[in-house]
């Protein structure tokens, strides 16, 4: 499928398929193990706070190792931090704001910025009004978003719990299925979230989460077609902030960046809170980083950070780009903020990095111990029920084992056919020294016309190994030319391969 062109920039207008799958059953009886439920869903707040802490002290691991025991060490110290709960897989592209649910609880409630203070009074009303379905519907999706801002994965069990005890009430609420769309595509089941979005949508054409959900699944499934229509139903549906940046980012994997731009800008416009603006500002920001433009990047991050201070996914791109404006002591500064609170794989591997190209003394071991935090939360990740299957395949293929890394390639790309997925498996193909197999998916990765600089490198690399000396050189310096720093390790590689096909 190709650019649009002139139709997309039509499309803007305002900013300006479907799933097989049915919804999983809801329970029959309403009253059914609802003690239970309510009493789980509407949580431990003390718990949950030190699992938080604990996951954010899992970046202080760095410190600790010391010889062979060093895995072991984190591996526990990950357990001690995400036990009783999935684990997040990195950055949700949602909104900052949490649509309301209609009934009894004020639908002001979750408007205000303190989601945390929102929840509690939410769980204060449903212990005193527990058949209020709009409420444990609003409470399953504040529990969704804290998940997301504070990546605290236990929050998605109790999600579900209030989630289920909304729909136990009222079978047909379209903001409780519309929840469950939410809370499966945070957990990276887009099938189920695809199923569940079409049936919010069912019952309410107009639901904001809904329609947001159902393209977020369909480009998470790779169906980018599907994605594009659904993208501008709901432009015409529901025009607003969680619409533009979806709408942009279905331009954006089709080449279309002027249009996904133009969209970004009207969305930032159209940002009514701080942490819309901050949300809409770091995707202007990456937008500007994947075209190589380091100081419109770095402006945007900067506008971000001035909404909200703490945004870490705005911290973790001013990361990347002052490493690629040649600051690397800001860089590396900036990123071990960011493993110090959420060390999730994305992080973690762009700091250990970021450690080697630096270069200094003992940061070998630095990165070193980076990566195998990478593994250990791989690990739990997996013995927690979580698919970390491209995690695995994109940390693996360059800082671990690499047969792992393949396995786990074959495995997501069997699920689900992304730019994202052709790319992680061409490229663990590739380690694994299967580069005529890896080439048709390294074409299939950049054949939407997605501007992609690391994409392009892996591509390039694949040629140049399987005798496609021209190609290869081409692809190498399309990279280059895209984005000069790209990566901090892959970038030099890329320099190092196009002067040696030379």
């Amino acid at each position: 499928m190709g650019p649009r062109g002139q139709d997309d920039e039509q499309d803007v207008r305002k900013v300006s398929a479907s799933g097989e799958a049915r919804p999983a059953p809801v329970a029959s009886d309403p009253d059914e193990h609802a003690g239970a439920e309510e009493r789980a869903a509407v949580g431990h707040e003390a718990g949950g706070d030190e699992r938080v802490a604990a996951v954010r002290r899992v970046g202080s691991v760095r410190r600790l190792w010391r010889g062979g025991a060093q895995l072991v060490v984190a591996a526990s110290l990950v357990a001690v931090a995400l036990t009783g709960g999935a684990i997040a897989l990195g950055a949700d592209r949602g909104p900052a704001s949490v649509p309301v649910a209609a009934g009894a609880v004020d639908p002001g409630v979750l408007s205000g910025g303190n989601l945390d203070a929102s929840i509690t009074a939410l769980q204060t009303h449903l212990r005193a009004q527990p058949k209020d379905h709009g409420g444990w519907a609003t409470l399953g999706l504040a529990y969704v978003e804290q998940a997301r801002t504070k990546g605290d994965p236990s929050r998605y069990p109790q999600a579900e719990q209030a989630l289920r005890r909304s729909l136990s009430l009222a079978p047909d609420d379209d903001q409780a299925l519309a929840g469950r769309a939410a809370l499966a595509a945070a957990r990276h089941d887009f099938h189920g979230a695809l199923s569940f979005a079409d049936a919010a949508l069912r019952r309410n054409p107009y639901s904001e989460r809904a329609l947001s959900s159902r393209i977020d699944a369909l480009v998470e499934l790779g169906r980018y077609a599907d994605a594009a229509k659904a993208a501008r139903t709901a432009d015409a549906r529901k025009p607003g902030v969680p619409v533009f940046t979806r709408y942009a980012y279905v331009q954006e994997l089709r080449g279309n960046v002027r249009t996904a731009r133009r969209v970004l800008e009207q969305a930032l416009t159209a940002a009514a809170s701080p942490g819309d603006t901050a949300y809409v500002a770091t995707q202007l920001g990456q937008l500007a980083w994947n075209q190589g433009d380091q100081r419109t990047a770095l402006t945007y991050y900067a506008r971000a950070l001035a909404a909200d201070d703490g945004y870490l996914p705005a911290l973790e791109g001013r990361a990347r780009a002052r490493a690629a404006s040649g600051d690397r002591a800001a860089a590396v500064e900036d990123m071990e903020t960011v493993v110090a609170r959420a060390p999730l794989p994305g992080p973690l591997v762009a700091l250990g990095e970021l450690y080697e190209a630096r270069g200094a003394a003992g940061d070998r071991a630095r990165a070193r111990q980076q990566y195998a935090l990478v593994d250990a939360w791989i690990a739990l990740a997996r013995a927690n029920g979580v698919n970390a299957d491209l995690d695995t395949a994109l940390a693996a293929a360059d800082h671990g084992d690499k047969r792992a890394a393949l396995r786990a390639a074959r495995a997501e790309w069997a699920r689900r056919h992304t730019v994202h997925t052709a790319d992680a498996l061409a490229w663990a193909l590739h380690v694994n020294g299967r580069d005529a197999e890896a080439l048709p998916y390294a074409r299939r990765a950049t054949a939407t016309g997605y501007r992609s600089a690391a994409f392009r490198y892996h591509r390039g690399m694949i040629e140049l190994a399987t005798g496609h000396r021209a190609a290869g050189r081409a692809s190498l310096t399309a990279a280059l030319k895209l984005n000069s720093g790209f990566s901090p390790l892959g970038a030099a590689q890329a320099r190092e391969a196009l002067e040696g096909a030379r």
